[in-house]
């Protein structure tokens, strides 16, 4: 994949569907949540995280972590899903190009326009309208330095806009919006419109690359269903 690394600091939310937030956050909460996520299995392509109250804690808008989403947004946004990906030597994986289409949610209720319905690692998730997925934001902060030879995220700016995107037109979306590859220092942060389309390559010289990526919501969900939360 050819990505363009440049003018990355002028990416926005609203038109490209991705923003950079560098050193977003200062040693010690780097270095507390690092603590906090060091029990996690490692070298694993995705661990969902629940339970752990002190992360919840940051994660919640009046928090370190969610305050940066909560700066962005008119309601204050719920963190609704975590998950640590944990790519190195050992797991030096790819991903192909697609977009975020699951929620996970608590129980399972009938609801007009949502599923189908799977379980990940345990978690009850559902394919939602693609309005919900497009008043989301996820956050991805990077816990290691991501380089252009350690697999940054690629992103196709502006892809957000444009609804559920069909499987067979995914590269003609990608080649018409163009590409941005989302490099990052330790302790930067990445925002995106959840629904942009994602991909990202092998590591050309792999090291470890932990990232803490959160789903927040700033709705609530129809017909009784409930977010799963962290």
């Amino acid at each position: 994949m050819v990505a363009d690394v440049i003018g990355l600091d002028h990416l926005n939310l609203e038109g490209d569907g991705a923003k950079l937030i560098g050193s977003a956050l200062d040693p010690p909460t780097l270095t507390l949540i690092e603590d906090i996520l060091a029990d996690q299995p490692a070298d694993q392509a995705g661990v969902r995280l629940f339970g752990l109250e002190r992360l919840a804690e940051l994660l919640q808008a009046s928090g370190a972590v969610g305050a940066l989403v909560a700066a962005t947004s008119r309601s204050a946004p719920r963190p609704v899903r975590a998950i640590l990906f944990d790519k190195s030597p050992k797991a030096n994986w790819s991903l192909a190009w697609h977009q975020d289409r699951v929620i996970a949610v608590r129980e399972r209720l009938e609801v007009e326009g949502f599923g189908p319905w799977t379980r990940k690692q345990g978690a009850l998730h559902v394919a939602p309208p693609v309005d919900v997925l497009a008043r989301m934001t996820t956050l991805r902060l990077h816990l290691d330095d991501v380089p252009a030879t350690n697999a940054p995220l690629l992103i196709a700016p502006g892809s957000h806009r444009l609804g559920r995107i069909a499987e067979r037109d995914i590269p003609a979306v990608v080649q018409q919006c163009g590409t941005a590859a989302c490099l990052a220092a330790a302790g930067d942060v990445w925002l995106y419109s959840t629904p942009i389309l994602h991909a990202s390559d092998a590591a050309l010289h792999p090291a470890r690359r932990r990232v803490l990526q959160v789903d927040y919501a700033m709705d609530r969900l129809p017909g009784g269903l409930q977010w799963l939360g962290v």
